[in-house]
């Protein structure tokens, strides 16, 4: 580790980390287990990061992957990623008490799903296969909507009515790939008609507008996010396409010497789910290895907050 040691500066991109609806889906499950106690069942992952749900299982949360696992009556949170009707409906079914953790922004793409296939468009969703926002979204209306996942998809698109086209987008996308998708959708289809207002998230947006701020000063970037958090993996992958070595770590263990051997100056970013803290741990270790000027540049104040879904206690 000794060619690893020397001074280097670190450019701290700012936002990063937590953002709103993160913040208050992991409060919601602190909530519901302070009142009704554990366990208390949480489909999927509540956020997409490791560490978060290590820590809610230690009080009590069981995350499960189907409903089928959860007791009948008990409580289940949906997590911030949302769910398909089917989902909601089976848990009807089975008695369960749904607490609502779905982010406030992927439940506005899944209005707009319904509205834009009730008004007869077959609406393309751009977004990875298998996510589990993908998942819930197609689910509001199966028959009507259709997936791609980049340029190429667009062009094997063979749409009923070219005339009746919408679009949708993951809230959690990078905004350049996005952008190239969405215009090569529109030429193909030029009456293709998107939503009034953009679906990738402001946190998603100004991570990665964070980021691209101080790219051409590092030589190496390190996003701190598990491998399943698909907004701390596009950072990694923005990084990179700007010509740019960038490395996913879940936290500082991750770090290969090899890695930042020669960086004089470090980019660190996190995804949106990540906690605070792993950044922190980064900054230690590498303080470790010698002498480190930290510098945060900020692009922008978040300043938003999301209330809780109703029948969760707030206290004061």
């Amino acid at each position: 580790m000794a060619a690893v040691s020397r001074p280097r500066t670190v450019l701290l991109a700012s936002p990063r980390s937590f953002c709103a609806g993160v913040d208050r889906a992991i409060e919601i499950v602190e909530r519901v287990l302070a009142d009704a106690g554990p366990p208390v069942y949480v489909r999927k992952q509540i956020v997409h990061n490791q560490h978060v749900v290590r820590g809610l299982e230690q009080r009590g949360a069981v995350f499960v992957d189907e409903l089928d696992a959860v007791p009948r009556g008990a409580t289940v949170v949906f997590s911030a990623h949302g769910v398909s009707p089917a989902v909601r409906a089976e848990a009807a079914a089975r008695g369960l008490r749904v607490v609502d953790a779905t982010c406030p922004l992927v439940t506005k793409v899944h209005a707009e799903a319904r509205r834009f296939a009730g008004r007869g468009d077959t609406v393309v969703f751009i977004g990875h296969q298998g996510h589990e926002e993908t998942e819930g979204t197609l689910g509001e209306a199966p028959g009507s909507m259709v997936l791609v996942q980049n340029a190429a998809d667009v062009a094997d698109l063979d749409l009923p009515d070219p005339e009746h086209v919408s679009y949708l987008t993951q809230t959690t996308l990078a905004v350049d790939e996005t952008t190239e998708v969405i215009e090569a959708l529109r030429r193909r289809f030029p009456a293709a008609r998107g939503p009034g207002s953009d679906d990738i998230c402001y946190a998603t947006t100004n991570r990665q507008d964070a980021l691209r701020s101080i790219l051409a000063e590092a030589d190496v970037v390190l996003v701190v996010g598990s491998p399943n958090s698909s907004n701390a993996v596009r950072l990694v992958e923005l990084a990179v396409r700007a010509g740019t070595p960038a490395h996913l770590v879940d936290n500082a263990s991750d770090i290969e010497p090899e890695w930042i051997a020669e960086a004089a100056v470090i980019g660190l970013t996190a995804g949106a789910s990540t906690p605070a803290e792993l950044v922190d741990g980064v900054i230690s270790a590498l303080e470790d290895l010698g002498p480190v000027d930290v510098r945060e540049h900020r692009v922008t104040e978040e300043t938003i907050r999301f209330a809780l879904p109703r029948g969760v206690v707030e206290h004061d």
